[in-house]
């Protein structure tokens, strides 16, 4: 299945210019599993033939479901897949970068078919150690006759566990800039005033914009060679040790929700 880190879980946001607002957001901040919610809208797959589809991924994936390295084009983290079908409810993904193994997932599905338990490693947005974890994804519709247990349409209804790398990121404010950075090697320095600033070390993001939405929220912009992929808002609450992080998904068309705890 397609790489996991919502990840979509990992968008990082930045604060706003009033000094109040400023002092709230700084720190190191961990996300938390236990409320995620995950996008509505689901992945669909197909692997049927010895052929393997991933119709949602953007773009589309279709390969050979051969164990085999199968170039694809217009993934800014991968450039190969490799599906593997172990057995009828099992397949396992490989995927490369310039020869190099960044991802690995294995996917289970279950006996009557209702959902299926899987576990990855990622690197390809990492200079650090992968990140890993694991978690449960729902069946939403079955797959054609005939096809693997894998095919039909899925939602993510759990993570169990994400590696704290993959879930911890840091800010600081200073003067009129925000600097951002985190346990896998991502990092900007951004004006507080919605401008866009060059987004290091992410393959996939080439620049952020941010900007205050009001108190204590703000909206971060991320892009790829100037094509907006992703707008979230960030909220800290009264307590100011929790925010809420409300991500919009703009190249999958999704929306999910995360809350983070001040460390």
């Amino acid at each position: 299945m397609k790489k996991l880190l919502l990840f979509g879980l990992l968008i990082v946001l930045v604060v706003s210019v009033p000094a109040i607002a400023q002092n709230a957001f700084d720190g190191t901040w961990k996300f938390n599993l236990n409320d995620a919610q995950f996008p509505k809208k689901p992945d669909v797959y197909l692997l049927q033939d010895g052929m393997y589809h991933c119709k949602t991924c953007v773009p589309p994936i279709d390969v050979k479901a051969d164990g085999q390295d199968q170039p694809v084009k217009g993934h800014p983290y991968i450039d190969s897949v490799s599906i593997k079908v172990v057995d009828d409810r099992t397949i396992e993904e490989v995927d490369t970068k310039n020869g190099k193994k960044v991802t690995t997932s294995k996917t289970v599905v279950s006996q009557d078919g209702k959902t299926a338990n899987f576990e990855f490693t990622d690197s390809s947005n990492t200079n650090a150690d992968p990140v890993t974890g694991k978690g449960t994804i729902t069946q939403v519709t079955k797959g054609p006759a005939g096809s693997h247990a894998l095919s039909g349409s899925w939602v993510t209804s759990k993570l169990e566990t994400v590696s704290d790398n993959g879930l911890l990121v840091t800010f600081k404010v200073d003067g009129d800039s925000l600097s951002m950075t985190n346990r896998t090697g991502q990092s900007y320095v951004a004006k507080l005033d919605g401008t866009d600033s060059p987004y290091k070390g992410d393959p996939g993001t080439t620049s952020v914009s941010v900007r205050s939405m009001g108190k204590n929220t703000i909206e971060e912009t991320d892009k790829r060679d100037g094509k907006v992929i992703s707008v979230a808002r960030m909220t800290v609450g009264s307590d100011g040790k929790t925010m809420t992080f409300k991500v919009e998904d703009k190249l999958h068309g999704s929306n999910s929700q995360f809350t983070a705890t001040k460390q």
